[in-house]
């Protein structure tokens, strides 16, 4: 946004100045549950004023900060301070970018933030506040545990749609976010293929070797999954996998040539970086995204050869050898395995899991671990078998009533966001914007289904901040239809003035 006068504030604060103090105690509550103490808050405060004062004359550049952080936040080789939580940083600039929308409340356009997928948060938001009255495991109530888990499993979701669908309100703002998340996946890239064949650093050779050693190397040490940038192979293979998904949709429905390319690469490079995860779902992520393109395209002369392509795609994989002699494609191939001891294992542990929820409709209770519940406590197996899937995660610890919630509230958006794409967006090439955004999304989910990666940096901000955009397309339509017109008007006049030149050059 642009720079902010104080005399601005001054004036129609009313409510502002109470929406404002709300979120300087979550701040403030934040600090206290991360276990700060006093000497800390006080030093810190200098830190604060700074960067608070930043964010005021530049909050544009706020924003982008939060993409960058949000990006390399799990990167071990990124030193960051101990004693903090990783997800501090993000909410920290999450809280910043909407108080300074709530300040500058007539140029916020908060009247976009009126839609569906806000009603359906307002939902999942109010059932995990809620929680806090859990006490399933009858070890009583700890609200500031309880805040960490709702903060990570609700409250950044509503914090992702409010700070996308509130400072992305132009088209060239769009084109922006574009290339700044397709350089941080490219970059993504690069460094799996550095890790590859150049080395890990010290500190990811540490982890490597330490606590991801039992899922990072396998058989016997001769092959690793490369985690790249993210905290760990899974998260960065569905996560490239869906952001494959996106460009390269966002490539085949551009008109402007540069923007197409630029797309289309980082695409096809994000592919190719999802092999080296060894994440079997990233294959399903992958496929599902694509599928589900070929419903949002509305045109037989792509849903065709989309068809015919990931169909070739799925049958290598699944009834050829072709590649075996790389052993992370014949990793990724054992995903079509139906007798794979991994999956089998989730499985049995899944119908254990089964017993002990009918008596627990309301789950075990928020951030309810194996670090709070008693050795001889009923739901101990609960608080201590691996997931090994967000949707499980959030089973576990809400019940059948809050997957329940979960799950209709994230079908109502998808809906929402692709009766958008479908019926409302007019424009082919935002209507291809939205449809990768959308696509992406239903990658993410599948792979939540499979992983526990929905709610891990930077998937969550990208992907549910994503989908909120969607429903910002059909305000900036008219701007993006002049926007394109002026860029292509732009790329004709530098293609004749080429051809004129070659002309020319054969006198």
């Amino acid at each position: 946004m642009a720079k902010i006068a104080f005399q601005t504030y001054k004036k129609g604060i009313g409510g502002r100045v109470a929406l404002l103090l709300l979120l300087f105690l979550v701040a403030v509550y934040e600090f206290y549950v991360a276990g700060f103490s006093g000497f800390a808050i006080v030093c810190a405060i200098p830190l604060m004023v700074l960067v608070v004062l930043g964010a005021l004359q530049y909050g544009m550049l706020t924003f982008w900060l939060l993409m960058l952080v949000n990006y390399v936040i799990q990167w071990h080789s990124m030193p960051l301070p101990s004693g903090i939580p990783m997800s501090m940083y993000n909410e920290m600039l999450e809280l910043i970018l909407i108080a300074l929308a709530i300040l500058d409340a007539k140029e916020a356009k908060f009247e976009r933030t009126a839609n569906i997928m806000l009603y359906a948060l307002i939902i999942w938001c109010a059932f995990c506040t809620l929680q806090v009255l859990n006490d399933t495991c009858g070890i009583g109530i700890d609200v500031a545990g309880w805040y960490t888990a709702a903060r990570m499993m609700a409250f950044q979701l509503m914090y992702a749609f409010l700070v996308y669908i509130l400072y992305i309100t132009k088209p060239k703002i769009l084109v922006q976010y574009l290339y700044v998340w397709g350089a941080l996946a490219l970059f993504a890239v690069f460094w799996t293929w550095k890790q590859k064949n150049i080395g890990f650093t010290h500190s990811e050779s540490v982890w490597l070797q330490t606590i991801g050693r039992r899922t990072h190397i396998l058989n016997g040490g001769t092959l690793t999954r490369y985690f790249s940038i993210y905290s760990d192979a899974a998260n960065y293979g569905i996560g490239i996998a869906s952001t494959a998904v996106a460009f390269v949709i966002f490539g085949i429905t551009s008109k402007i040539k540069r923007h197409k390319y630029f797309y289309l690469i980082t695409g096809f490079a994000c592919m190719w970086g999802m092999f080296p995860s060894g994440t079997r779902t990233a294959t399903f992520c992958l496929i599902a995204g694509f599928l589900a393109y070929i419903f949002l395209s509305k045109s037989f002369r792509i849903a065709i050869p989309f068809t015919v392509i990931f169909a070739f795609f799925v049958f290598i994989l699944a009834f050829t050898t072709i590649g075996n002699g790389n052993q992370q494609i014949r990793r990724m191939r054992s995903a079509f395995n139906r007798n794979d001891a991994s999956a089998n294992q989730r499985t049995i542990n899944q119908e254990a899991m089964k017993k002990y929820m009918k008596e627990a409709p309301w789950g075990i209770g928020m951030n309810i671990g194996y670090r709070n519940v008693p050795a001889n406590n009923k739901y101990t197996f609960m608080a201590t078998v691996p997931p090994d899937s967000e949707y499980v995660f959030i089973w576990i610890h809400t019940g059948i009533i809050g997957i329940t919630i979960f799950i209709i509230c994230t079908v109502i958006m998808l809906i929402g966001a692709c009766w958008i794409v479908f019926f409302t967006l007019k424009s082919p090439s935002l209507r291809g914007i939205g449809a990768g955004l959308c696509c992406a999304f239903v990658s993410q989910q599948l792979g939540g289904y499979g992983n526990q990666i929905l709610m891990q940096f930077p998937n969550c901000l990208i992907f549910y901040g994503g989908l909120s955009l969607v429903y910002a397309l059909p305000w900036i339509e008219k701007e993006w239809i002049q926007y394109e017109a002026e860029q292509l008007a732009i790329q004709e006049e530098k293609k004749r003035l080429k051809l004129e030149k070659k002309k020319k050059s054969r006198v």
